[in-house]
């Protein structure tokens, strides 16, 4: 049965019955008889067929949401019982969304320091991504906004409080000011992220409500790339305080307060809403409470 929720978990990430069972590490028949089986299991039918997949029935939805859970916690007792044997081990796989990936290493160290057989990877991804893949399983955590848009079935543990700041040429429009307003920065020149990052879609909200019209030049949905166009002298952008304290900026280059007004949001983990939690989830979540603690002291 686990096999068989698992295909359909694949099938729900891939779209595609091919690629899921390429995912899944099996034939493409196989996948099918396995998803017809299941069916058949449950009396009704679950995905709509084709030449092709065309999607769920309401009965598949249901059963996805069901299959999430119970696949869910199988890979959970899985891990909770080899914690008892060998420690904390694993696999971690967190989603990060841009801005805030220069600060994951303050996580990843303190916790790979405690529990050095555990191993990471660490994926750039827009705030709505985040949360489809913690649905899916496709991830164990995330780091995103929490308190702008919704967030999903999750546990959230608060890590730091951000700031805009404005980074801008010195010998620039503003670049010798201690701050500027929202309505200054809507006449620069501005290279920022594209329209499906959270942090893009707050900006242009709040320089709308200052009477300028977001209308940037470059756009990129790597951090990276707005800070060395930055770096040129030619553009300026929108980023976090965290992202330039971490990354470091040029002489040339500053980093301004944005007010009028001074916008805070909060950025912090979430993980699957489950009970109990992996040890190594349980583990994730104590070390962002350790460094939530240390950076409000700072």
């Amino acid at each position: 049965m686990l096999d068989k929720l698992d295909f359909l978990l694949a099938l729900a990430q891939e779209r595609h019955f091919g690629r899921a069972a390429e995912t899944c590490g099996v034939t493409q028949p196989t996948l099918s008889a396995g998803v017809k089986q299941l069916e058949d299991a449950l009396g009704v039918r679950l995905v709509e067929r084709g030449s092709r997949f065309h999607g769920f029935t309401p009965e598949g939805q249901r059963a996805l949401e069901w299959a999430r859970r119970i696949v869910g916690d199988a890979r959970a007792m899985r891990q909770d019982i080899d914690a008892l044997k060998r420690g904390v081990v694993g696999h971690l796989r967190i989603a990060v969304i841009p801005t805030a990936l220069p600060m994951v290493a303050q996580l990843t160290t303190p916790y790979r320091a405690q529990h050095p057989d555990v191993r990471f990877t660490i994926l750039s991804s827009t705030s709505l991504d985040i949360g489809a893949a913690l649905d899916n399983l496709e991830i164990d955590a995330g780091i995103t906004y929490l308190d702008n848009e919704p967030l999903g079935r999750v546990s959230v543990t608060p890590i730091w409080r951000e700031g805009y700041r404005l980074i801008t040429a010195a010998d620039g429009e503003f670049g010798a000011r201690e701050t500027v307003t929202w309505r200054d920065v809507g006449r620069l020149p501005l290279c920022l992220l594209t329209p499906d990052m959270q942090n893009r879609r707050i900006v242009e909200t709040l320089l709308r409500e200052a009477g300028a019209s977001p209308s940037p030049t470059l756009e990129s949905n790597d951090t990276v790339v707005l800070l060395s166009h930055v770096r040129t002298g030619a553009w300026s952008s929108i980023l976090q305080q965290s992202f330039t304290d971490v990354m470091g900026l040029p002489p040339n280059i500053r980093s301004i307060p944005i007010v009028d007004p001074e916008v805070v949001h909060t950025v912090g983990l979430v993980v699957p809403h489950r009970d109990p939690t992996t040890p190594a989830t349980t583990a994730l979540v104590a070390t962002a409470k350790t460094l939530a603690s240390r950076l409000a002291s700072v």
